[in-house]
């Protein structure tokens, strides 16, 4: 049976109803993401303070410890303990983090909305991931994995200002989907979900409505998993480490199209697809 620390389950409401006044005076109640903050302390030692939606915030502290390399093991985790009335989140581990001081004094404040931030150098350990070499998609699942995203019911549909991020089965079923005020804080919520599912990343297909900055490849990379979608784009940090690494990196994915920056041996392409189209028209 797969190890899960203690947990609490504290969801709370994502949107909040405001009144708006428009262009002719005319006044109205519209939704808006109600951004609060969650403050984490590991073993009593206050650690950072995330901005969240709060739609998953066990999952996001998890995610969170294991991309910023804090914690290796789900099973150093004892528990996990949420309380939304002093907006703090209080992680208890089994034996501490070793060396938290050193590992906290270098602080590196990443780009985008919903600002991230990484303790230590964004590079360390890059040199130790190893991606696996046979995964392979093929473009009529990239398409089934953009349609899905399309026609999913979300926060952003009907409050905008989110990010949204998914992660996908090789064969473009949809397994988790995480919005919150940045795309930092919901790909950590979904690293902490795989983690307490003992889910690996080896064929998993990763898609977010953000850029695909360095801290985003890096975090896929530390997942496993060797496709990275964007609806945007990437920057060329986020770029090089993903050649480097050997990932596929997809931007522009809308509708039929995309743009393939690197990892072109992983993407199966399927001419035929297009050929169904003329044929249509």
């Amino acid at each position: 049976m797969t190890y899960r620390p203690q947990l609490t389950s504290a969801s709370v409401d994502l949107t909040r109803e405001v009144e708006v006044m428009d262009e002719r005076g005319r006044v109205s109640t519209i939704a808006i993401p109600a951004e609060r903050p969650l403050t984490v302390y590991v073993d009593k030692r206050e650690l950072v303070t995330l901005m969240t939606l709060g739609g998953a915030p066990e999952a996001l502290t998890l995610g969170y410890l294991r991309n910023q390399r804090f914690v290796r093991k789900l099973s150093d985790i004892v528990s996990v303990q949420v309380d939304w009335e002093v907006e703090a989140v209080a992680v208890v581990t089994r034996d501490g983090i070793e060396d938290i001081e050193a590992r906290t004094a270098k602080r590196v404040v990443t780009t985008g909305c919903g600002q991230g931030s990484v303790f230590g150098g964004l590079m360390d350990d890059i040199g130790t991931i190893s991606l696996s070499p046979d995964a392979r998609m093929t473009q009529s699942t990239l398409y089934r994995i953009v349609e899905t995203i399309r026609t999913q019911q979300s926060i952003y549909k009907q409050a905008g200002s989110v990010h949204g991020c998914a992660l996908f089965s090789s064969d473009g079923e949809l397994l988790y989907f995480v919005e919150d005020v940045g795309r930092h804080n919901a790909v950590d919520a979904i690293a902490g979900r795989m983690w307490l599912d003992d889910v690996r990343g080896d064929d998993k297909i990763f898609y977010t409505t953000g850029r695909l900055t360095s801290e985003m490849v890096i975090k896929g990379a530390q997942m496993g998993i060797p496709f990275l979608l964007s609806r945007s784009g990437t920057t060329q940090m986020g770029h090089m480490v993903a050649e480097r690494l050997g990932m596929a990196l997809l931007a522009r994915c809308t509708g039929k199209h995309f743009l393939l920056l690197c990892g072109r041996e992983r993407l199966v392409f399927e001419p035929h697809l297009f050929d169904n189209l003329l044929k249509l028209a």
